[in-house]
Formats: structure tokens, C-alpha cells, sequence
């Protein structure tokens, strides 16, 4: 199971980049993302209902300590961060521990102690860039590029070289 601590969120200020961090965990292939920071029932629903029309079993829900999500988590704790050691040097090791993954993403300045909660520091970059891209990054790593397929979907997008094929059932 894979679960995305996203720490910080702020609604006035991160509303998309939140969102898009949830999209991003269920498109990819998390189980669930719990967000942390100012409670925003509109950005949960609206991570959940895309859940319910596109199919999956992912979740977004709000916990407030996220001190104790951390500390609470049974398995493997990885801090995406610019100021980790390269992903690529590691990801293979966590696979084969087959536990339990949570990856912690954040928004503003990541307190210190993330750092040591930590199981790993790691980075796709050291250069500045998104809590977005990081996700994207290492979960495609992670699954070697495999995409996620999605039981009971509503809505279904069809692959498509030109244009856009969806089908909705009714």
C-alpha cells in the first residue's frame, strides 16, 4: 500500500498544486493521500470524486498532526526533497523491501524533523521544482512505467492519437 502525506496544505495559496498532488498519487498508482495543514473539504471532494468517476480505490482524507501520521505509519517512510540523495541510488532497494510505502511531500519549508523522520531523504533533482513532479517522478520510477488500471469507472478515457475518446456509463 502506498500512501502520500502532502504536509502543509494552504487553501488560498496551494488549492491547485494540492489537488494536482492527489491526482498525481491516484493517477500513478497510490492508494490514498492525506493531507495536513488548514482542513479544505472542497479539495477532498474533489480528489474523492474523481476517484468515484474515473474508478479506483483511492482516497483523500485530512489529518491534522501530521507528526503522528508519521509516526504511526508501519513501513517505509520516504521524504521526496531537492535535498535528498538521487532517487535512482535507492528506489530499487525500497521495492525490495515490499512494505508499506508512504511518500511525504511537502508545500512550505518542510520542518527539520521530516528530515529525521525519515526513513529516506531523497530527490529526483537538486534543482528547485514541484512537489508535483517529484510525485510524478518517483511513483513512475517505482512502478517501472506500468500504468494502474481502474475498476469501476464511470467515465473512461479511450487512447486516442487525435482528439479526445472518452465513454461514460449510465
Amino acid at each position: 500500500m502506498i500512501t502520500v502525506l502532502r504536509l502543509s496544505h494552504r487553501p488560498n495559496r496551494d488549492e491547485r498544486i494540492s489537488t494536482h498532488c492527489g491526482l498525481v498519487a491516484r493517477a500513478m498508482g497510490a492508494d490514498k493521500i492525506i493531507y495536513s495543514g488548514e482542513y479544505d473539504e472542497k479539495l477532498i471532494e474533489s480528489v474523492n470524486d474523481v476517484s468515484r468517476r474515473f474508478g479506483g480505490r483511492f482516497a483523500a482524507t485530512y489529518e491534522k498532526n501530521w507528526r503522528k501520521v508519521i509516526q504511526n505509519f508501519k513501513g517505509i517512510k520516504v521524504h521526496l526533497t531537492v535535498y535528498g540523495l538521487p532517487m535512482g541510488e535507492k528506489i530499487r532497494e525500497i521495492k525490495k523491501k515490499k512494505k508499506n510505502l508512504m511518500i511525504i511531500i511537502g508545500s512550505e519549508k518542510v520542518p527539520g524533523e521530516v528530515y529525521k523522520m525519515a526513513d529516506y531523504n531523497l530527490s529526483v533533482t537538486n534543482q528547485p521544482h514541484s512537489e508535483v513532479a517529484a510525485l510524478s517522478v518517483f511513483l513512475h520510477e517505482y512502478y517501472k512505467g506500468k500504468e494502474k488500471k481502474f475498476s469501476k469507472a464511470k467515465i473512461k478515457i479511450i487512447p486516442s492519437e487525435r482528439g479526445k475518446n472518452v465513454r461514460e456509463k449510465k
